[in-house]
């Protein structure tokens, strides 16, 4: 998509990360887009550090540099370590990362890009380890995460890189 076709962002910051966002040209959904996304986060059956992960390997498969760059603060409260985060690229399978953690990858893998092939063995060690609750969790988080991110790129608005920054969970 040429630049001139992209949407861009609001005129006037606000200093709200998403209002900021090319999301902020349809102030009319920010209620909805921001109430799901409390409830993703602040009733995380599987925890802050986990959708973080989910949300981190969704923001590389999109290549949304603003979603690669930022760190939620209850994820980092939760035991996700900048550590952790390095590993989650498309070597993760031979990280040190935990087998759950890489189960989540591979979830966020197969749910993005082959949803429709689930391989037996990977759906049976994910009911293994994870409860049908927090398989549904994961999927709506990925979801979110992932219209989200396909949006803001789409639309443009973004800088070529950003540092790494922490950010409070949107209320």
């Amino acid at each position: 998509m040429a630049d001139g076709l992209r949407a861009g962002t609001p005129e006037h910051p606000t200093g709200h990360v998403i209002r900021d966002s090319s999301l902020g040209l349809v102030p009319e959904t920010l209620p909805a887009i921001l109430d799901l996304q409390g409830a993703i986060w602040h009733h995380a059956s599987v925890g802050p550090a986990i959708m973080e992960m989910l949300r981190l390997r969704n923001a590389r498969t999109v290549n949304c540099v603003f979603c690669k760059s930022v760190r939620y603060d209850i994820a980092r409260a939760d035991g996700l370590t900048e550590e952790k985060v390095s590993q989650i690229d498309d070597g993760y399978a031979t990280s040190r990362l935990s087998e759950r953690e890489k189960l989540v990858l591979a979830f966020a893998d197969l749910y993005l890009h082959t949803p429709d092939r689930v391989d037996p063995a990977l759906a049976e060690k994910l009911r293994h380890e994870f409860t049908t609750e927090e398989i549904a969790h994961m999927a709506i988080g990925l979801t979110t995460f992932h219209a989200l991110s396909r949006c803001a790129v789409s639309l443009g608005g973004m800088p070529e890189s950003l540092p790494v920054m922490e950010q409070s969970v949107p209320v």
